[in-house]
């Protein structure tokens, strides 16, 4: 029959399926009772999170563990760990949820691009931002998980479909950058009628089924609000960082307001707010013109407790006859010059 310290050390090399470390590492084996007339070995577990599926699968593996090696019944009860036990492995745990769900390796820097309301040029930024990541010398994908609204692979005047090898979708390449769009899986923008766990399984397959490679950045293009994909994204990454896109116009920023509080009550950090739109200036006299008003971007950002990144006018990119992008601002361009500097303010904060 077994003993005390065998059953312990049959159990130290399991995992914590919340975790992601050895009950041993954790000090999960709580208390160990046997009952050798009987062979029934009684147990007390501790780990990071109790009544869920994986709790479940937990008990199986374990219970399965010490039948094989000799008892006849087990009891197993579960408590949830300490809360400073669960802190110091936390950062971990979800490191390694992020690896596992773009299937190893190193996993990126996330950064969610969101909006409060539509037609604030969010699918905007989020391609001239990957666009100066990349200028500055960094590998970026683009996940366009705007499903209703894809408008990515148009804006950057992709024509081609994804490839695939094996059981991986192969993203689009264009500019440098990675791209994966709803856009690439609908015949001739079609509408998308779906409920909301078919948009979920839809964007892990984003991440899960893409072979994405080695990325220092991975944008994703979010459904403005707080709908169920936004959801599925704060659920999914765990230390995924967001940038807010408004408007000057007041309504649009008290809007917006509601996406960056989302980003705080999930734990993600907020790097700050692009203020888009913000003014024209006339070529003729140069003067500036508030459009949508004036100073919604700095009242956002002092409601997030953040930064403004940048205030973006309202221009056109050069018309270039050998390219077609309709919403890529050229390198020399005043705007992608301000993109430019958002993105190394972007960069110095996530990797500072």
């Amino acid at each position: 029959m077994l003993s005390q310290e065998e059953v312990k050390e049959l159990l130290h090399s399991v995992n914590d399926p919340f975790l992601h470390r050895t009950l041993e590492e954790t000090g999960g084996v709580k208390e160990v009772n046997i009952k050798e007339e009987k062979k029934h070995v009684s147990v007390k577990i501790g780990i990071g999170k109790t009544n869920t599926a994986e709790q479940m699968q937990l008990q199986q593996e374990i219970v399965g563990i010490l039948k094989k090696n000799g008892a006849s019944t087990v009891g197993l009860r579960f408590e949830q760990l300490p809360d400073e036990v669960i802190r110091e492995y936390q950062p971990a745990a979800e490191e390694e949820k992020e690896k596992s769900l773009l299937g190893g390796g190193k996993h990126p820097n996330f950064i969610a691009v969101s909006s409060g309301k539509g037609g604030v040029g969010k699918s905007t930024v989020t391609v001239n931002l990957a666009m100066s990541l990349m200028r500055l010398g960094k590998k970026v994908g683009i996940i366009d998980a705007d499903i209703y609204g894809f408008s990515v692979p148009d804006m950057m005047g992709v024509e081609e479909r994804p490839a695939v090898r094996g059981e991986k979708i192969i993203p689009v390449e264009r500019f440098g950058v990675k791209v994966i769009s709803m856009g690439f899986f609908v015949e001739d923008n079609s509408p998308i009628i779906w409920r909301g766990p078919m948009l979920g399984k839809m964007l892990n397959s984003f991440f899960k089924e893409v072979e994405w490679g080695d990325l220092d950045y991975l944008l994703l293009d979010l459904p403005p609000g707080t709908g169920d994909i936004a959801m599925d994204v704060h659920e999914m990454l765990p230390t995924c960082k967001e940038i807010i896109v408004s408007t000057p116009h007041p309504t649009a920023a008290f809007v917006a307001a509601r996406a960056g509080q989302m980003a705080i009550k999930t734990e993600h950090e907020i790097l700050g707010v692009v203020e888009n739109m913000a003014y024209f200036e006339s070529k003729k006299t140069g003067e500036k013109e508030y459009v949508f008003g004036k100073g919604g971007g700095k009242k956002l950002a002092e409601v997030l407790k953040t930064q403004v990144l940048g205030h973006l006018p309202l221009q056109q990119p050069y018309e270039e006859e050998d390219e077609f992008a309709p919403s890529v601002y050229q390198q020399d361009h005043p705007l992608g010059k301000e993109y430019h500097k958002i993105a190394a303010k972007v960069v110095a904060k996530v990797e500072e």
